[in-house]
């Protein structure tokens, strides 16, 4: 029996991309509505939107989804792109402490409100 290594690989991932791509268009599309609707008329009515238990918890997985999303893309473009391990091993290093870093400040903005 033949084993063929790499079948279906990345489907995942990619996948994964188009429902945190679905997901933060379905979000900015709701942020646009809000902003249409007169939301953002004051910082108090603003934070009074984004303190709403829902809105807050969407806000979350939006700011996972972009850094999940980012994540994939940025990781195969120094995959196709940087032939030296050890470039892309610290490139990708630098990426992830990155995105950690987004995804920690979003949750302490967030845990403000």
């Amino acid at each position: 029996m033949r084993t063929t290594t790499g079948a279906h690989y990345g489907l995942r991932d990619w996948i994964a991309q188009r429902i945190t791509a679905v997901f933060m268009a379905v979000y900015t599309l709701i942020i646009v509505i809000a902003l249409f609707c007169g939301i953002a008329d004051s910082a108090e009515r603003w934070r009074e939107f984004f303190g709403f238990g829902p809105m807050r918890f969407l806000s979350f997985l939006f700011a996972m989804s972009l850094c999940y999303h980012a994540w994939i893309g940025i990781r195969d473009i120094w995959m196709d792109y940087i032939k030296p391990v050890w470039i892309r091993l610290t490139l990708h290093s630098i990426t992830l402490l990155a995105l950690f870093g987004y995804a920690g400040w979003c949750i302490e903005i967030l845990w403000r409100l």
